[in-house]
Formats: structure tokens, C-alpha cells, sequence
């Protein structure tokens, strides 16, 4: 069988739920071992093999206590020469999509970039913003693979362990150059945009930074996060970090919510993956309708404290 291996991504001292989704890939196409970098992160090695993860090569050093693209390229590149697996899944997030592509110019592999599914043998990716799907099958060794988050079911607990085989790290002054002075991050009790289950998003339609209010308040109902359209962004309503499209965050969460959003495609690029989509808009002949799984042709101002109202109902 394959060797494949399963880069796993954490953040702050916990393992991300793309890399448990990966591992359930994984486990389709051979052999499971995986990669774990960063600073302090050793202890996290055992619980991948609770996942049936039979290897984990864990590079610990101070160097790698911030994310920096050419310390990352720089310790995967040299791993994979040496061990020299068939295939590497990467989670397609805003770190893996940088650092991918380097690795597989390095190494000189291809690359198979934000794979939705997998059917017998071949990756299938979206093309022309998600109006056409390719199906790709590795033609040489190393495959790099970045995989989308939320897409495939996240493997179950096996109860097994693992062994673990701590990597040296070594960089050239080069790789040292860029210096992470600062980490600033944003607080928030709502799930990550990328990891959650539900999303609610609000577009133009929301008419100003204040009337997020009320699907921030949804969001806290359904344990949701909340996104914005580009047009939303652009408008300086929210900051770009909540941005779902092409030229933001692309999502798939098991409901999408979108409030006020009239569908253009570069936002459908970014959210048409979403197992259950409903559109909130008063224009009946809006873009979103046509890929929503549910419409709602409203006032949103008047549809969303009623829906929230009644989630409380539901959830209390």
C-alpha cells in the first residue's frame, strides 16, 4: 500500500479538525504515518495515533515556534526527500496554501491543489470558481496534496498509539531571514471561519457595520461563526479576516446561512461547497437563490430576529 503521509496543523497546543479529516482521507489511500511541526508540540504526537496514525515525525525546536514559509518548506522538504512518502496531504488553509506549493517546487513533485472529494483513485478538485470539477490522478511520486477543511468526515477514535521519531531541524541563514516579531490575535468565543459547522454571513444587504449585530446574535444562538461578503469587506463593515470568497476564506460547514448576499461568483467560489445553503435576500431574482438549498425572499431585517427567536425555542 502507499505511504501517506498527513501533515498535521495545530494551533495554540491543539490539533486542528482538518487534520482529523485528513487522516480519514488518508486511510483510503494507504498507509498512514504524519508530520508535526512547531515548538512544544510533542505532547500532541500520541493523540494522532489514537486516530490510527501508525508513525508521527515531530520536529520540536524553538525555530519553529512561529509560523514562518521558509522554515516550514526548508524541515517538509528535507523530511520527504529522506522518507520519501508516495503522498502528502496538506489542509488547504491560508498556511498550507503558502507553504505547499514551495515544497512541491522544491522537491520538484506535483501538486494537487484543494481537493473536495476522492473517488476511485482520483482527487477531484474545482475549476472556473467551482462551474467544473477536475479529476486528478498522481502521476509521480511525491504527490502534494492540499485537502479543503470540512469536506470529508473526520476520522473516529481507534484507541491506538503510535511511534513517534523526533526530526533535527536544520536551516540555512536564508530560512532565518523573515522574523516573526508579533503575534496579534483576535478573541472570540465563535468558532474559527474555516472549522465551523455553521456559518451565518451577511453582504451589501446588511446596509452598515451595526446591523451585524443581529447575526452576530443568530451566531451565539446556533454555536456559528460569522462571515461577510466581499462587498461587506470592501465597505469596511468587517475586517478582511471574515471575508468568504474567492479573494477570502473558502468554507464548507454542514449550514451556510447567508443574509443580505446576492450571490456573485466570486462569493459562491468560496461557499458553494456547503453541505446546506439558505439565502436570506428581498430580491427574488437573486444569484444566491440558485444555489441555495432554501430561500427565504424577505426583509432579512425582519426574517432574522424572527429565525434566531425561534432557534432559542429549539435549542433551549
Amino acid at each position: 500500500m502507499a505511504k501517506v503521509w498527513v501533515v498535521l496543523e495545530a494551533q495554540d497546543q491543539k490539533i486542528k479538525k482538518v487534520s482529523y479529516e485528513m487522516i480519514g482521507l488518508a486511510k483510503q489511500l494507504g498507509d498512514v504515518e504524519a508530520v508535526l511541526l512547531g515548538s512544544g508540540v510533542s505532547s500532541l504526537a500520541q493523540e494522532a495515533g489514537e486516530y490510527g496514525v501508525s508513525k508521527v515525525f515531530v520536529a520540536d525546536c524553538a525555530e519553529l515556534k512561529d509560523y514562518t514559509t521558509a522554515k516550514y518548506t526548508r524541515v517538509l522538504a528535507d523530511l520527504i526527500q529522506k522518507e520519501k512518502p508516495e503522498i502528502v496531504l496538506v489542509a488547504n488553509t491560508s498556511q498550507g496554501r503558502d507553504f505547499a506549493p514551495r515544497v512541491a517546487q522544491r522537491i520538484g513533485a506535483g501538486q494537487i491543489s484543494d481537493v473536495m472529494d476522492y473517488q476511485e483513485g482520483q482527487f477531484i478538485r474545482p475549476v472556473y470558481s467551482g462551474k467544473a470539477f477536475f479529476k486528478v490522478s498522481p502521476c509521480a511520486c511525491p504527490a502534494i496534496v492540499t485537502v479543503r477543511p470540512n469536506v470529508f468526515p473526520a476520522a473516529e477514535k481507534c484507541g491506538g498509539s503510535c511511534l513517534v521519531e523526533e526530526v533535527a531541524a536544520s536551516f540555512s541563514a536564508d530560512d532565518l531571514k523573515a522574523i516573526v516579531k508579533e503575534v496579534v490575535k483576535q478573541v472570540s468565543t465563535r468558532p474559527e471561519l474555516t472549522e465551523a459547522n455553521i456559518i451565518v454571513s451577511g453582504g451589501r444587504g446588511m446596509k452598515g457595520p451595526e446591523n451585524f449585530a443581529i447575526l452576530e446574535e443568530m451566531a451565539d444562538v446556533l454555536g456559528a461563526a460569522v462571515g461577510a461578503s466581499r462587498a461587506a469587506v470592501d465597505s469596511g463593515w468587517r475586517h478582511h479576516s471574515f471575508q468568504v470568497g474567492q479573494t477570502g476564506k473558502t468554507v464548507s460547514p454542514s449550514l451556510y446561512i447567508a443574509c443580505g448576499i446576492s450571490g456573485a461568483i466570486q462569493h459562491l467560489a468560496g461557499m458553494g461547497s456547503s453541505k446546506v445553503i439558505v439565502a436570506i435576500n428581498k430580491d427574488p431574482e437573486a444569484n444566491i437563490f440558485k444555489v441555495a438549498d432554501y430561500g427565504i425572499v424577505g426583509d432579512l431585517f425582519e426574517v432574522v430576529p424572527m429565525l434566531t427567536a425561534e432557534f432559542k425555542k429549539l435549542l433551549s
